[in-house]
């Protein structure tokens, strides 16, 4: 399923009951559920914290830090049976399947995990934020 501007996939799931997903110009994930919690989840967020063993992760130490990612988008989302849903950013990384335990987790600690997640890209001297090329006028 391609994006639009909006897109809303509700699907049943037997913990939670209901799921109501969509996408707000490409770079935002809300979720509710049936007991009426609900989360907003930037597209960055989502795609540093990929379920998938191959995120475009660089290994730092025992760090697995993924950077440049803070203007990522959201190409499409499709559900994967009552499983959850799989994201396709416009980095190409599509192998992430998020189940809706893991949107759980993911909304639940947001704060902690985003602090966590800029901290350690300053500890090793990256950014959320793209790389800049060189363009020929540089060399």
């Amino acid at each position: 399923m391609v994006l639009t501007d909006r897109v809303n996939i509700s699907l049943i799931h037997a913990l939670y009951s209901f799921l109501i997903y969509h996408v707000e110009k490409l770079v935002q994930v809300d979720v509710e559920y049936a007991n009426g919690i609900k989360f907003s989840l930037s597209a960055e967020f989502l795609r540093v914290y990929s379920p998938a063993a191959d995120g475009k992760i660089r290994s730092i130490g025992s760090e697995k830090v993924i950077s440049g990612r803070r203007h990522v988008g959201i190409m499409s989302a499709e559900p994967v049976g009552n499983y959850g849903v799989r994201i396709v950013f416009d980095d190409l990384h599509k192998t992430g399947i998020y189940s809706w335990d893991y949107f759980f987790n993911l909304g639940s600690n947001k704060f902690t995990l985003m602090r966590n997640y800029i901290k350690t890209l300053k500890k090793h001297g990256l950014s959320r934020d793209p790389s800049k090329r060189k363009s020929s006028k540089d060399l």
